[in-house]
């Protein structure tokens, strides 16, 4: 359904090594694909899996800002790998938010192992994995 997810930040090279401490988490490995727009402004493209994460520097020159009640859900491969994706975000300049990472009752959905997390430039993200997926 979806082709990108992209995200705005205020410091690339703080988003660059955040991304690259928790995507690593999911499989993603070396450094991201460097655009620069022809406005100038740089984006960082992360490729993996056929999907695609983006983090640019506003094309509207205004300051990056998070989505009120929006959230980014990475889809992991097991309870440890939520874990390993929010550690690893909270270890390079992230906030845990929500409760600690950990199984949660879904009710019709089932049960989940999640975590949330605030990136640097506080966009909510959240490492899902359902076992009966």
């Amino acid at each position: 359904m979806f082709n990108h997810i992209m995200v705005g930040s205020n410091d690339l090279d703080r988003s660059r090594i955040f991304y690259n401490a928790v995507l690593g988490t999911l499989g993603f490995s070396g450094e991201p694909v460097r655009h620069v727009a022809a406005s100038g402004h740089v984006r960082l493209f992360y490729r993996h899996n056929g999907g695609s994460f983006g983090v640019s520097q506003p094309i509207n020159d205004a300051p990056a800002t998070f989505a009120n009640g929006g959230t980014i859900g990475f889809k992991c491969e097991s309870a440890e790998q939520v874990t390993a994706f929010h550690d690893a975000g909270v270890a390079h300049g992230g906030t845990s938010i929500e409760d600690p990472p950990g199984a949660r009752d879904g009710g019709a959905l089932g049960v989940a192992h999640v975590s949330y997390l605030r990136d640097p430039d506080g966009n909510k993200l959240c490492a899902i994995w359902r076992p009966q997926a």
